[in-house]
């Protein structure tokens, strides 16, 4: 088969055409399934889901109103417990985070070590005031 210019020309423009168009419909099912925060809806507070799936339960298992009240119960242990789990991982999280900062300290230069503490300062503000914890490099 011998193509032209113009053909083969085509053929390039169709599969660039279709990928824009699998990206764009990609990120939309991206959007509105995976990240609900994403496409402009505000997400559940926890209250929200936790009745959403306590009403889930109560139509789908038709549960007595003492059996919905234990589900409520069983939740609310539940989520204690995830909470108490949550708060004895902060500790070592710490750990971690200061043996790293102590590690990054000691392979840098003096100046290098005064920017070092001068950026992880900025950091400190900005989570003190609520803004993005991330930065550059995981920083």
């Amino acid at each position: 088969m011998n193509l032209t210019r113009s053909s083969i020309a085509v053929y390039i423009g169709l599969v660039f055409v279709s990928g824009v168009l699998l990206g764009g419909f990609g990120d939309h099912v991206y959007g509105t399934r995976i990240s609900p925060s994403k496409s402009g809806k505000a997400s559940k507070s926890p209250e929200d889901v936790r009745r959403a799936i306590i009403d889930f339960w109560k139509s789908h298992l038709k549960l007595t109103d003492d059996q919905v009240a234990k589900v409520g119960l069983i939740m609310d242990e539940t989520r204690a417990r995830m909470d108490e789990v949550h708060r004895g991982t902060i500790p070592a999280q710490q750990e971690i985070r200061r043996e790293q900062m102590e590690k990054m300290r000691a392979m840098l230069t003096l100046d290098q070590q005064r920017e070092y503490d001068r950026l992880q300062k900025e950091r400190e503000n900005r989570i003190k005031k609520g803004g993005p914890r991330g930065g550059p490099g995981g920083f």
